[in-house]
């Protein structure tokens, strides 16, 4: 079952940058991933995702995206809901 994610942090740009092309290198979406959208938000950034299920987005986290935040010195808050409908 398809799932979003919504991360918010106070973190710049050059941050999400380094992240994003650590683990989305030449902008491709990651196994799983079905659309990824971010831009600034009212207290820092915003990322929306939308994975397959949450199988592949715990395995996305796990093997690259939690190391990627860390160094990079982020910490979001996240919110995620169950798709049942898209157009």
């Amino acid at each position: 079952m398809a799932i979003v994610g919504i991360f918010e942090g106070d973190f710049s740009q050059t941050q999400y940058e380094q992240v994003r092309e650590q683990v989305l290198p030449g902008n491709r979406l990651a196994p799983g991933m079905l659309s990824h959208v971010a831009g600034p938000g009212e207290n820092g950034w915003c990322v929306v995702e939308v994975w397959e299920s949450q199988e592949a987005l715990q395995r996305y986290f796990d093997e690259g995206l939690s190391q990627a935040l860390q160094q990079a010195n982020i910490n979001v808050q996240s919110r995620f809901f169950q798709v049942v409908n898209t157009i």
